[in-house]
């Protein structure tokens, strides 16, 4: 059996609470007692560092993807197991999705609404079915649930969109959620 990997796309900040940092080494932690593969950004800063960082204490196997463009302003995690550079942004994404089992996506900005919507439009269209999780830190992706309902209230989506992703309040709640995608 191989090892599962799974692609963790998460802020490049903290975020303005505690818990959100506490919610990203957690992640890495769970990553790492499960024998799991980070697949991440690559980046040592924000979430994207505290995830690596914890993941690698406890010794997870990691996989950091970054474009040449922000090997400086993320910071670049050069002690991962594979540091990956990519050309473009388009590159790191297919990169980082090829080589995972599971997509969970935790607080973040911009870039990670970007990779979420990347992959659950991948998903909608039957390109994958890779399972998509919403790590909601204190209610974080509540919003983005919402839209989403939003969107399929006023037919611009088909409501099986919703069943595409699954939202996890806790790293615990995560843990089992992956656990279970990985048995079926």
């Amino acid at each position: 059996m191989t090892m599962k990997s799974v692609c963790i796309y998460c802020g490049s900040r903290s975020g303005a609470g505690p818990e959100y940092a506490a919610a990203a080494a957690a992640t890495g932690n769970m990553v790492a007692a499960n024998g799991w593969r980070l697949v991440y950004g690559a980046g040592d800063v924000g979430l994207m560092g505290e995830v690596a960082r914890a993941a690698q204490a406890a010794g997870a196997a990691t996989m950091g993807v970054i474009p040449i463009h922000l090997i400086n302003m993320e910071v670049g995690k050069r002690d991962l197991n594979q540091f990956v550079i990519t050309e473009d942004m388009h590159e790191r994404k297919k990169v980082m999705f090829m080589n995972s089992d599971a997509i969970v996506v935790l607080p973040g900005g911009a870039g990670s609404l970007d990779e979420f919507f990347e992959v659950l439009t991948w998903a909608q269209i039957g390109l994958h079915r890779k399972p998509i999780f919403l790590l909601s830190t204190g209610g974080y992706w509540q919003p983005l649930v919402t839209l989403i309902d939003h969107i399929i209230a006023q037919g611009f989506a088909d409501p099986s969109l919703a069943g595409l992703f699954r939202l996890v309040e806790t790293v615990g709640d995560l843990e089992g959620a992956l656990r279970g995608a990985f048995r079926a």
